[in-house]
């Protein structure tokens, strides 16, 4: 039941993710370091100490007694996060949005269900899982069969995604990937994917905040919440510099008055679009509280995003007009990737 609930978490985490991105669209006349601000102030300021006063009382108290050396890595892993995520941008520019995503996705997932597990083996810490556990162990060994589904249903995807790139006329082609460089993509997008899973790796670093908010009687399932204010403002920050260079560059301070837009919308979606983007954590948190920091949650997570994110894809009818091959390819690639899920759910189950 543990393992169906941390499953279920997952999926609404995961849902969030792959569907923040939607509010944003209805944003109209601001550059876009102008709304990602906006909403990233909500995402990386505002919201993660709202949701910590909700559910861990007295979370403020728990940071200032926390040892200055685990809200520094906490920081800093943080601030390697974002800027993943920002050389993510540089990844779909070179590669194209379906194989820079894949690319990306990809390394993020791997990396970020590994590495920790890596980490343990070298240095032990009683709980958590090694990938000498994960190797040695029945159950761990569909743990890690589901990482390999998981990123070939990832590499079929993003070969469905190629296929349809081809598909596009030169003119669609020119515009959807105008700057082409495999070299250049494949670097950028392995960089971007390691940085994205420092998200990960921050969370285990502060992890003893997360078991102080539990030793205080506090519900477990929300353990993390205290956790991710203090990587979050890593996040903020990067961000924060790289989009307030882009609106010195871009002359785009004057969006944030411009009554001749629709500035009450364009605030409330960017909010709307931002507090979206944090539910993903929240809800990983209370996912990983059911199922544990390992292997399994973070891949559950990302084969999440990508799901619906092919969903949203499929409902937007990005994938209108291209041959039944290609269809075909994308939905063995999402299928993989469900698959991958099950799999992940039923080894961690067997733990």
């Amino acid at each position: 039941m543990q393992s169906i609930l941390g499953i279920i978490f997952h999926f609404i985490g995961g849902f969030a993710s792959g569907s923040f991105y939607m509010p944003f669209k209805k944003v109209k006349g601001w550059h876009w370091e102008s709304y990602w601000l906006v909403g990233g102030l909500f995402s990386w300021l505002i919201i993660p100490p709202f949701a910590a006063y909700l559910t861990v009382p007295g979370f403020s108290e728990i940071i200032r007694s926390t040892s200055p050396d685990i809200i520094k890595y906490t920081l800093l892993f943080g601030l390697l996060w974002g800027v993943g995520g920002l050389t993510y941008g540089l990844g779909v520019r070179y590669l194209g949005m379906s194989l820079g995503n894949s690319v990306v996705l990809g390394f993020c997932s791997a990396f970020g269900a590994l590495v920790p597990s890596i980490y343990y083996y070298f240095f032990p810490v009683e709980g958590k899982t090694s990938i000498y556990d994960l190797i040695s162990t029945g159950w761990g060994r569909i743990v890690l069969l589901g990482v390999f589904l998981c990123l070939l249903g990832i590499y079929i995807s993003g070969k469905a995604g190629m296929m349809k790139e081809k598909e596009m006329s030169e003119a669609e082609k020119q515009q959807s990937v105008a700057e082409f460089s495999l070299v250049k993509g494949l670097l950028v997008a392995v960089f971007s994917g390691i940085m994205s899973a420092c998200f990960n790796f921050g969370i285990e670093v502060g992890k003893p905040m997360a078991e102080a908010a539990v030793s205080m009687g506090l519900n477990p399932l929300f353990q993390n919440n205290v956790t991710y204010v203090v990587l979050l403002w890593g996040g903020l920050t990067t961000n924060l510099i790289w989009c307030v260079i882009l609106n010195f560059r871009n002359k785009s301070f004057g969006d944030y008055g411009n009554s001749a837009k629709p500035l009450f919308k364009n605030y409330l979606f960017s909010a709307f679009a931002g507090t979206t983007w944090f539910l993903q954590f929240f809800f990983y948190g209370m996912g990983e509280s059911k199922l544990g920091n390992g292997a399994s949650s973070w891949i559950l997570h990302m084969a999440f995003i990508i799901l619906v994110a092919n969903g949203w894809g499929i409902m937007l009818k990005e994938w209108a007009g291209v041959s039944k091959k290609t269809n075909r390819t994308i939905i063995l690639g999402i299928s993989v990737i469900i698959l991958s899920v099950l799999v992940v759910g039923y080894g961690n189950m067997l733990k």
